[in-house]
């Protein structure tokens, strides 16, 4: 008996996101905020979100909460019941947040996570290998190091399908992983010289798992070791924010590896569940529901059932 759906270990913060009236400025112009908003974001915080409004429960542990950030995450997750009970407060340390500038097409953040990363401090948790046990499902980040690794070596010990964002395809998570979904900002970080289909190749032959490499309005690239590279054409949708769409889009990859769907499933489900994060801003007040996932699915199956093309 699973004390709960999904474990989720990551990247927890506040994020202060500002949604921006019309396109971001040029340097040394006015920009008009239509919105603004402080809530739990990071690539976990998100997640977890998205998952508990898909009807999953969740226990999630990640980097440390400071003064400025503890209650507000105590405050914003007790309701939707995702269990914090793992995360550490530090009374000594302010706690991370970041800054979100958003218009219709481009999200730009503001950090300091490479101060948070370079301080040498590691003010994030080593994971709990009886949580992860517990667990149906699990959702990785990437971002802690051996911490990270642990998770991804106790999932295998246990026999647990995980989901990661953004890892190398010689890197121990990719190659322990169900589902790897790795986003057109990573690939051209980190090769930005690479043709992609001879990467997507390296990253296939270097894990029996799911491969997934998203660009954003354009075709989701996906496949498995042995096989030829698919294509998905994402949802079109009325953009109101592109804020969380990644977040989502691992949110629905989970979901979908819990519910047992096909690679294909999990592909189409996913998406779907970006393009709805996409329509609604903040993500916190109009996380994806299933009602609107499957509506947008099943709108686009009636047009492609219209034109014969399934």
């Amino acid at each position: 008996m699973n004390a709960y759906d999904v474990y989720l270990y990551g990247m927890i913060l506040i994020t202060n996101s500002y949604l921006l009236k019309d396109s971001f400025p040029e340097p040394d112009t006015y920009a008009e905020i239509a919105q603004a908003h402080r809530f739990p974001g990071g690539e976990t915080g998100s997640c977890a979100r998205v998952l508990a409004s898909l009807g999953a429960k969740i226990k999630m542990d990640g980097n440390h909460m400071g003064i400025y950030t503890y209650d507000r995450i105590k405050a914003f997750f007790e309701p939707i019941d995702v269990d914090i009970s793992r995360l550490t407060y530090d009374k000594d340390y302010d706690g991370l947040e970041d800054m979100v500038f958003i218009d219709r097409n481009t999200r730009t953040c503001f950090g300091t996570f490479a101060r948070y990363f370079a301080s040498g401090e590691k003010r994030w948790n080593m994971p709990c290998e009886d949580d992860i046990k517990a667990a149906r499902v699990v959702g990785l980040d990437p971002f802690f190091g051996e911490a990270s690794e642990l998770v991804a070596q106790y999932c295998r010990k246990h026999g647990k399908k995980y989901v990661t964002i953004d890892c190398k395809y010689d890197s121990l998570l990719h190659g322990y992983s169900e589902v790897n979904v790795v986003s057109n900002e990573f690939l051209k970080s980190n090769y930005p010289h690479e043709d992609i289909e001879a990467l997507f190749e390296k990253y296939t032959q270097a894990s029996e798992g799911l491969v997934i490499f998203t660009f954003g309005a354009r075709d989701v690239l996906y496949g498995r070791k042995g096989e030829n590279i698919r294509h998905f054409t994402p949802y079109t949708v009325e953009v109101v924010s592109t804020l969380g769409a990644g977040d989502s889009f691992k949110a629905g990859t989970v979901h979908a590896l819990l519910q047992g769907m096909s690679d294909a499933e999990i592909v189409r489900f996913a998406s779907a569940t970006a393009a709805v994060a996409c329509c609604g801003f903040p993500l916190w007040l109009n996380p994806p529901t299933l009602e609107k996932i499957n509506a947008l699915m099943n709108q686009c199956v009636d047009i492609f059932k219209y034109f014969n093309l399934i």
